[in-house]
This record gives C-alpha cells, sequence and structure tokens, in this order.
C-alpha cells in the first residue's frame, strides 16, 4: 500500500502511508516521508509510526524525535525499552537532565533500582521526578500501554476474518 494525500504543505504530503511491497519477488521497505508519516521507515515532521521513526513525535521500534516512544527511544523526552534523552524513562535510562527506569544515569536526578546521578535515589530527586509533568505523563503511557498493544490485534484478527472469507468463496 503506497497512499498520500493529495494536501501538502512546503512539497510534503500531510499523511503519508507506505507498507513493505513485493517488487517481482524481491520485498521493498515502505519509506513514507510527510508531516505524518506512517511505514517501515518513517520520516515525519509531527508524527511518525514505524520500525525506524525519526520526527517530531517518533513512536516505533526504534524512534528519534523530540518526543521518542520506542523499543530504543532517542529525544529530548524519551520513553522506551531503552531511553536516551534530556529526560528519559525507560527499562534502561541515560539522561543529560533526569531519569526514572531500572538503571537510570542522569547528571541531575536518577531514580530505579540502580541509580547513578548528582541526586540519586534521593528525597530531592524522588520529588523533582514526580513533580515532572514528562515524567506523570510518562507513567501514565506506560501504565495503559497494554491497552494500545490490544489495538495491534485489530488488523490481525481483520486479515484473518478476510482470508476465512476467501477461502470459503473459492469452495
Amino acid at each position: 500500500m503506497d497512499y498520500k494525500s493529495k494536501a501538502s504543505l512546503l512539497g510534503l504530503p500531510l499523511i503519508h502511508i507506505v507498507t513493505t511491497r513485493d517488487d517481482a519477488g524481491v520485498y521493498k521497505r515502505g519509506i513514507a516521508k510527510g508531516w505524518i508519516a506512517i511505514g517501515d521507515i518513517s520520516l515525519g515532521v509531527l508524527l511518525s509510526i514505524g520500525g525506524v521513526a525519526l520526527g517530531g513525535i517518533a513512536l516505533g521500534g526504534v524512534g528519534l524525535g523530540i518526543l521518542s516512544i520506542a523499543g530504543v527511544a532517542v529525544g529530548i523526552f524519551s520513553i522506551g525499552g531503552l531511553a536516551f534523552g534530556v529526560y528519559a524513562l525507560a527499562g534502561a535510562a541515560l539522561a543529560v537532565y533526569s531519569a526514572m527506569a531500572g538503571f537510570a544515569a542522569a547528571f541531575k536526578y536518577a531514580v530505579g533500582g540502580v541509580a547513578i546521578a548528582e541526586q540519586a535515589n534521593s528525597h530531592l530527586a524522588e520529588t523533582a521526578i514526580k513533580s515532572s509533568l514528562f515524567f506523570k505523563i510518562g507513567g501514565l503511557i506506560l501504565r495503559q500501554s497494554r491497552w494500545a498493544l490490544l489495538l495491534l490485534l485489530v488488523p490481525i484478527i481483520e486479515g484473518l476474518k478476510r482470508k476465512s472469507r476467501c477461502k470459503n468463496e473459492s469452495h
């Protein structure tokens, strides 16, 4: 599939969605570029969703953005399994300012199972992180992420239903 919205701004489509395609037996990755980009590799100015996502808000396996939510997240505000940023929330987080994770390392504040920072697992560090809007919203995102995973079942179920219908129609 390759969808580009007719509307564009500064030469980029507002929405570009591309999936992997079979080109004469050779699979080609879908590379999406736009203000909102969704693809195997996506470059989205505002929103980027993909296996590798680069953009303002990056969601994916590997994400690089101002706000990055990914397995490996890099950005000013990073949430993921492994996160690098000014502020980072993850399983393992490395941050310039503050981090919260199982392993958290930052210059100023860190809270976690293993924490390394000027203020690590201290009352001051916990207060700074608990009062941060990023960590409040990030915690909410992490607590609710299992519901987002359920959304992944929708295309799988639809695909199975379609496959079943096609199979029944051919008999």
